[in-house]
C-alpha cells in the first residue's frame, strides 16, 4: 500500500504586488438544547461552546459560523462542486442513513439531504449553532464524540471534515466510525494540512506562517488533541479494517481561484484557530497573539511567498 504525495504546485512567473426516529440515539449522553448549553463561554472577545467546555478550541460565534460556510464553499470548489469523493456522493447512490460528525453550522448535512431526499441525515456537534429550519430528512444532535456512540441503527455513510485538533485519538475515532457503519458502508475524512507547504523555497522555517503552524501543533499536543498529518489517515483506515482506503488530492487547474478562496478562509481562521490554543496552552496574552498574527497575515498576503495548504479526502469501505 502506498501513500499518495501532494501534487507540486507551480507559482505564476509574475507575481502581482428531528422526528421520533432517533430512538435510542436520545440516550443519556445526548443532550437536548437547554439553557446550560446555550450559555456560551466568553473569552478574548469570542464565544465558545459550553457543553463539555474546552474540548473544541475554535469559537462558535456568528463570525466563525460565517467562516465555516465560506470554508464549505472552498471545499466544494476544490472538489468540483462535490460534497465528497466517496461513492455515497453519487446521485443514484442508495444511502439510507448518513452521519456528519462535527457538523458545525450543518451546511454539509443540509446540502447532502437536499441531494439525497430519501436518506436520513444526522449532524452531531458540541454547539447548537445549526438553523431551525432544515430539510425534513435532517436531524441535529448535540453530543460529545469522545463518549460512547449510542446510535440505535448503523449508518451507510459517515462524513467527517476538519476534525484535526478536535480528536484526541484518531485510532479510537476511526474505530468508532467503523463500528457504527453498516457492512459495505463508507467513511470519508476531509482535512487541510495545518503545515503550510511550498515547492519553490519561497517559504522557510523563519517565516511567521511556518512558526504559526509549529506553535499551533505544540499547543494542540499540550491540549491533548494533537494535529495529525492527513497523509497518515489512509494507514489508520487500513489498520482499522477498512478496505480500499484511498487518499485523493485535488488535481485541477483552478489554483488561482482556489487560492483566493483559501486566502479569505485563512484570513478569518487565523484568529479563530489561534486564540484559545495560544492563550490556554502556550500562556500567551491576547495582545501577543494579535501582534504575532498581524505579521502572519502580511506573509499570507505576500504574493512572493508561494505557499499553500494541501487539502485531502481520505475514504474507505467497511467489508461486507
Amino acid at each position: 500500500m502506498t501513500t499518495a504525495q501532494y501534487p507540486v504546485l507551480v507559482a505564476d512567473e509574475v507575481a502581482d504586488d428531528r422526528d421520533s426516529s432517533l430512538g435510542d440515539e436520545a440516550a443519556s449522553s445526548t443532550q437536548s438544547i437547554s439553557s446550560s448549553i446555550l450559555n456560551y463561554r466568553q473569552e478574548n472577545g469570542r464565544t465558545y461552546h459550553a457543553y463539555k467546555d474546552g474540548k473544541y478550541n475554535l469559537p462558535n460565534d456568528e463570525h466563525e459560523n460565517d467562516r465555516l460556510d465560506l470554508q464549505h464553499a472552498l471545499f466544494l470548489r476544490t472538489f468540483d462542486d462535490k460534497l465528497g469523493l466517496a461513492p455515497p456522493n453519487e446521485r443514484n447512490s442508495d444511502v439510507q442513513r448518513v452521519l456528519d460528525v462535527g457538523t458545525g453550522t450543518g451546511i454539509w448535512a443540509m446540502d447532502y439531504a437536499d441531494e439525497h431526499p430519501n436518506a436520513e441525515v444526522f449532524g452531531v456537534d458540541l454547539s447548537p449553532t445549526q438553523p431551525s429550519f432544515v430539510p425534513p430528512n435532517v436531524q441535529f444532535i448535540i453530543d460529545d464524540i469522545d463518549e460512547e456512540w449510542q446510535y440505535s441503527t448503523r449508518f451507510d455513510y459517515i462524513f467527517s471534515r476538519m476534525m484535526n485538533s478536535s480528536v484526541a485519538s484518531w485510532n479510537t475515532y476511526v474505530r468508532k466510525i467503523f463500528d457504527n457503519l453498516t457492512p459495505g458502508g463508507y467513511v470519508e475524512l476531509q482535512e487541510i494540512d495545518v503545515f503550510v507547504a511550498s515547492d519553490d523555497g519561497t517559504l522557510t522555517e523563519d517565516h511567521s506562517l511556518s512558526k504559526w503552524a509549529n506553535f499551533l501543533h505544540e499547543a494542540s499536543k499540550k491540549l491533548g488533541r494533537p494535529y495529525i498529518e492527513p497523509g497518515k489517515l489512509k494507514d489508520i483506515l487500513a489498520e482499522t479494517g477498512f478496505i480500499d482506503p484511498s487518499n485523493r488530492w485535488p488535481k485541477d487547474k483552478k489554483h488561482k481561484e482556489l487560492g483566493l478562496w483559501n486566502n479569505e478562509n485563512f484570513e478569518r481562521v487565523l484568529e479563530a484557530v489561534s486564540l484559545a490554543p495560544f492563550t490556554r496552552a502556550l500562556g500567551w496574552t491576547s495582545e501577543e497573539v494579535a501582534v504575532f498574527l498581524a505579521n502572519t497575515r502580511k506573509e499570507l498576503n505576500d504574493p512572493k511567498i508561494h505557499a499553500y495548504w494541501p487539502i485531502v479526502s481520505v475514504y474507505g469501505k467497511k467489508p461486507l
